[in-house]
Formats: C-alpha cells, structure tokens, sequence
C-alpha cells in the first residue's frame, strides 16, 4: 500500500513538473511574435519620416529613393504577424499607402511629391493612431498646405515648402 501511494505521489509530481516545463516554454515561445507584432509597422513608419526628411531638404531625387525604401517597407509586412485591429487598419490604407508610394518614387517632381505626400500622411496617420510607434510621434500642421504630417520631432520641419517655410506650422496632436 505504501508503495503504491508513493507511486502514485511520484507520478503526480512528474505530471506537475512536465505541466510547469511545457507552460514556460509556451510562455518563452509567444513572445519573440510580440516582439514581431510591434516592429512588423515600425519599418513603415520609420520609411514614412525618411520620406518628410527628404521632402523638407526639398530633393526630389532623395525623396523618390526614400518612396522606395518606403514600398520595400511596406511589401515586407507580414500580415499574419499584425493584431487584428493593426490588420484591420493596415488593410484599410495599405492600397492608398502603396499608391501613394509608388508615385512619389515615380516622381521627381517635388510639388508632385509633395501633393502626394499629404495622401501618404493621412494614411500613415490612421494606422499608426492603432498601432503606435515605438516613439512619441507628433501629428504637425501647415495651415499654407493645408496639410497634416508626422514627426519624431517636436520641432517643426514643414515637408511642404522645406527651406522656403521651414517652421511654418504647429503641433496638433501628440501620439504616444
């Protein structure tokens, strides 16, 4: 009898452990897909900035490269990896984000770019208003544009007119 009890109280330990092991390698696994969540847009954003940046330098050629790097960006997106309300968002703009990219890229038109590029920002907006970025993002605005942008930066660097009006504007929004 005493035998069988510690039989019994043995197996019952071996199947808590095995429970315990298999729970924390579960845990273990899931969040490296987190991880992968949060960045699988943050490539999209930080293509988006580099996009402003070359508009406010005012070249055209930089930005059409930087559009580019942005669709790279944006085909690279697995989906899959998205939370069912950045999937839902990305499904929403992704057509017009791309759109927009590729005609920027196609461009070397600054004012061309630069009217595409309010289309881009509006886009970008509504999903990174779901998703977040990994840094406090900055919704400005250039009432001569009539036109929104976002920026890593409080600072205002107009997109629009570049050197010409480069602080022309203000921050609307802080996006954390």
């Amino acid at each position: 009898m005493k035998n069988s009890i510690s039989t019994i109280a043995a197996v019952i330990t071996v199947l808590f452990s095995a429970n315990f092991v298999q729970a924390n390698t579960i845990k273990t696994e899931t969040t490296p897909i987190e991880i992968a969540d949060s960045s699988q847009l943050q490539t999209v954003y930080d293509a988006y900035f580099n996009v402003k940046d070359a508009l406010i330098k005012s070249d055209a050629k930089l930005t059409s490269a930087k559009a580019k790097d942005l669709l790279t960006a944006i085909t690279a997106v697995k989906m899959d990896k998205l939370k069912s309300d950045e999937h839902t968002a990305w499904m929403k703009v992704m057509k017009k984000i791309t759109a927009d990219a590729k005609s920027i890229s196609a461009s070397t038109d600054i004012k061309k770019q630069r009217e595409t590029f309010k289309s881009l920002s509006k886009s970008t907006y509504e999903l990174i208003k779901v998703s977040k970025s990994d840094a406090v993002v900055y919704k400005q605005y250039c009432p001569m544009a009539d036109a929104d942008w976002l920026s890593k930066e409080k600072a205002v660097k107009n997109p629009y007119y570049g050197s010409s009006m480069l602080t022309c504007g203000n921050v609307v929004e802080t996006i954390k």
